[in-house]
């Protein structure tokens, strides 16, 4: 293994390269609750795609696994390294390589964060409206999991707005597909396939990503309501109502205090109201003419009322950041107070009343507590799951997704699977699907070199012997 090392300094340079006890310790892990790190037989971080090609044909070569990392940000386990693995980090490769403002698109590197990007395209009055709710996340991970975030109720997950990737296959071979067009009938999508695939099928090295105008004028409402079932069923009405909130969020009471002691606000909720309260909802609408905004707010309160909201808060400008901003945080507020794992499944938007009562009995039937808040507006539910007995936590997860399929949703809606939501992954998704996915994997990687162990079986991975012709 010597050799192989000497072979990445050579690569990368020795500086980019870390093995052993020189291996970082936030390159062992990322922020999933579960699981415990790993130290990978090296950590190498390339400066372009020529030396990701490289990287890639040795390790095909020796047949050793390789992760790729962006800044670790991800909630599944997955950029966790495997034992005698490579990590091909991304944060050199974090360069704004264009911004087109005539076609409306950028195209940057892999390493780029959200913030990056964001600050890179506001002089030009454009924005990538993609914002999960971490902007030091990676635009890499965003395409791995396919982020999503609180804006997709307007503006969908990192799929829409992926337009072209350049991507290394197992092997070194290097691809271009898509570009800065915005539609295509010319075969099969390969961008798509490799969006959301978690680095499984190959490593992306470059992204173009379509752009909308900046919106500058916004208001958030906030709107107690008595029940979550109440909150959920206001949802569609507000959707349909034509006022295209730019944020459609729940939190129940408990989460809103967390979150709201955290970061030191003050809403002003009477205490009368705030006693009667469940959950909240959380509306905020964007324009590009403020009295358009006055407008849609002033339908929106109307339209709250009548859905039975106990009242309807207009926030001040810097109470509503402050408000989304705390929100962006709720993760790390329930990882303080000790929550065991996060849930971000999804369902059917009309389903959420259902699934949130069949997810409280689950709770309390299993001796937890799952308190949250979630997408509303997308049907993407966020829950933190206070369960320190593994068995008994394991059994009640996989409860919810099994009632989260049964209701025609899925495991996650955006954090992705990685390594440790796999097993319910495998467990509930039929085995025609995953057979059809291990194909298409050994098109990609017949030597299954890429992220194994997450995603799919790491035991069905293909093989020499298995390689082209799938399972």
């Amino acid at each position: 293994m010597s050799d192989l090392v000497a072979a990445l300094c050579d690569i990368a340079g020795a500086d980019n390269v870390q093995s052993g006890t020189l291996v970082h310790d936030d390159d062992t892990h990322d922020e999933a609750l579960t699981g415990q790190p790993v130290v990978p037989l090296a950590v190498v971080r390339p400066a372009s795609t020529s030396e990701v090609s490289r990287i890639l044909a040795l390790a095909q070569d020796e047949r050793v696994p390789v992760v790729a990392r962006g800044t670790g940000t991800g909630l599944s386990g997955g950029c966790r390294p495997v034992d005698r693995g490579l990590v091909v980090c991304f944060d050199r490769m974090d360069a704004v390589v264009e911004i087109d403002e005539e076609n409306h698109v950028a195209v940057a590197q892999p390493g780029v964060t959200l913030r990056q990007l964001d600050d890179a395209l506001r002089p030009s009055g454009l924005v990538y409206p993609v914002y999960p709710g971490e902007m030091s996340a990676s635009l890499g991970g965003n395409v791995a999991t396919n982020a999503g975030g609180m804006r997709a109720v307007r503006y969908g997950v990192t799929r829409h707005h992926v337009l072209g990737v350049e991507i290394v296959l197992a092997g070194g071979e290097v691809m271009r597909t898509g570009g800065k067009f915005v539609k295509a009938s010319s075969g099969y999508d390969l961008t798509q396939l490799v969006v959301g695939s978690e680095g499984t099928l190959a490593l992306v090295t470059e992204v173009t990503v379509k752009l909308v105008p900046r919106l500058t004028h916004t208001a958030t409402l906030l709107a107690p309501f008595s029940t979550l079932g109440l909150v959920a069923r206001a949802v569609p009405p507000i959707v349909r109502s034509g006022i295209a909130p730019l944020i459609l969020e729940y939190v129940d009471a408990l989460a809103m205090d967390g979150i709201a002691k955290e970061a030191g606000l003050t809403l002003g909720i009477p205490e009368e109201v705030h006693a009667g309260t469940a959950a909240y909802l959380v509306v905020v609408l964007e324009s590009a003419l403020a009295d358009r905004l006055d407008q849609d707010v002033e339908h929106a309160a109307r339209l709250l009322a009548s859905l039975d909201a106990l009242d309807v808060f207009v926030l001040s400008a810097g109470a509503g950041a402050d408000l989304i901003a705390a929100r962006e945080r709720a993760f790390f507020v329930a990882k303080a107070l000790g929550a065991n794992d996060i849930v971000d499944t999804v369902v059917p938007r009309a389903a959420i009343p259902a699934f949130l009562a069949e997810t409280a009995r689950l709770a309390a039937e299993h001796g937890a507590i799952c308190s949250g808040c979630g997408h509303v507006g997308d049907g993407n539910v966020h829950l933190s799951v206070f369960q320190p007995d593994p068995e008994r936590r394991r059994a009640l997860l996989g409860a919810i997704f099994r009632v989260a399929k049964e209701l025609g949703g899925a495991v996650s809606g955006e954090h992705g699977i990685g390594t440790e939501k796999q097993r319910y992954f495998l467990e509930l998704e039929k085995p025609a699907t995953l057979a059809l996915m291990r194909r298409i994997k050994a098109a990609f990687d017949p030597h299954g070199i890429l992220g194994p162990g997450r995603l799919l079986d790491a035991t069905d991975a293909p093989t020499d012997a298995t390689a082209g012709g799938g399972q």
